[in-house]
């Protein structure tokens, strides 16, 4: 074969390949900004998460350091104390209340 026939051909390659080579790299750059965008939201996401979680987290030990609490621990601690007697008696949960109605 003559290589003046490749020589046409490899001059209309080169820009073919330069084309195809930009356009690939067009692509990637955008494939790397979606997934920059994605992690961007992600992480704001997982940022409101966290902020809601540690606000309860100071809600609950307000509640447990707080006064109030002792007081709704003193009412559990006598309702179990009169379910307590309740069941000593012979009585059923409950059916003293009916009776009293």
């Amino acid at each position: 074969m003559n290589i003046g026939v490749f020589i046409p051909i490899i001059a209309l390659m080169i820009p073919i390949i330069a084309i195809w080579t930009k356009h690939q790299q067009k692509l990637a750059e955008m494939q790397i900004g979606a997934t920059a965008e994605a992690s961007a939201e992600k992480a704001a996401q997982y940022a409101t998460q966290i902020q809601r979680l540690e606000d309860r987290v100071q809600v609950l030990e307000r509640i447990v350091t707080d006064g109030g609490y002792n007081v709704a621990t003193q009412i559990e601690a006598l309702r179990d104390t009169r379910r307590v007697e309740e069941s000593d008696s012979g009585i059923p949960l409950g059916l003293n209340d009916r009776e009293k109605a």
